[in-house]
């Protein structure tokens, strides 16, 4: 297993069970503890664990949130399926909305090129990547820009979105499960996602696996405000099916 995956590997664990131990982790993976010391100050460094004694949390249970670069180095092949699957919900014309965020992102860089469509963003990296595509007109949500996620938020974001309504919202979440919805860290990015959702006929949900089950501090829907989940193949059938009975068809890939 080379560093990249173990450490892959050692993040999902750790969201899973809520804490990693170094000794448990050396055993499992059948290296060094001095190996997994190593692990875990890479990805602290990276905003994905906080390291306590004797092993790590996941920056999520404490309620950090990791930067944009962070997200977008992980789960990437999971992502790119999960974009590719939500292609099938696109509009033949008309307007969509893509929420800042990594996976969102790569829908964006996937939209054909054959299609016309208005595309709404608060993600400043999607506008930028869009903004020289022939087909698209791209409209970017203003407001302040928080520096961890590249999203516009607070009240110039929430007015534009207030008089705006579009075919399908394409949404991103740091959280997601039956008993508490759709959740994120910051109250601001929550406010914003809400309205994001009340502005579409149609919402779709991305979210690889790790995200089903972690309940964040702010939440912006219920699973019955959301048309489609898409997810990945890591995701557990039972949490599958209890997010199926709350509403939202769920489509795994």
């Amino acid at each position: 297993m080379y560093p990249e995956e173990r450490q892959q590997w050692i993040v999902e664990h750790a969201r899973t069970v809520g804490r990693v131990e170094v000794a448990i982790l050396a055993d499992d993976l059948d290296v060094t503890t001095e190996t997994i010391r190593r692990d875990l100050k890479v990805l602290e460094r990276h905003g994905m664990l906080r390291r306590v004694h004797g092993g790590a949390i996941p920056v999520e249970r404490l309620g950090f949130e990791p930067g944009l670069a962070a997200r977008d180095a992980v789960l990437t092949a999971e992502k790119e399926r999960i974009a590719k699957a939500a292609l099938a919900e696109l509009p033949d014309e008309g307007s969509i909305l893509l929420d800042a965020g990594t996976t969102t992102a790569r829908l964006g860089e996937a939209l054909p090129l054959d299609r016309e469509l208005v595309v709404v963003t608060n993600g400043l990296p999607i506008a930028m990547s869009l903004s020289t595509r022939p087909n698209l007109t791209v409209l970017l949500i203003g407001g302040r820009v928080r520096g961890r996620t590249l999203a516009s938020v607070d009240s110039w974001a929430l007015h534009a979105l207030g008089d705006s309504y579009v075919d399908v919202a394409f949404m991103g979440t740091n959280g997601v499960s039956a008993a508490r919805g759709l959740t994120t860290p910051d109250t601001t990015e929550a406010a914003a996602k809400r309205a994001m959702i009340f502005a579409a006929r149609r919402s779709v949900l991305l979210a690889d696996h790790t995200k089903v089950g972690n309940d964040c501090l702010a939440r912006f829907a219920n699973l019955d405000d959301i048309d489609v989940i898409i997810t990945d193949t890591g995701i557990d059938a039972d949490d599958a099916e209890q997010l199926r009975a709350c509403g939202p068809k769920v489509v795994i890939v």
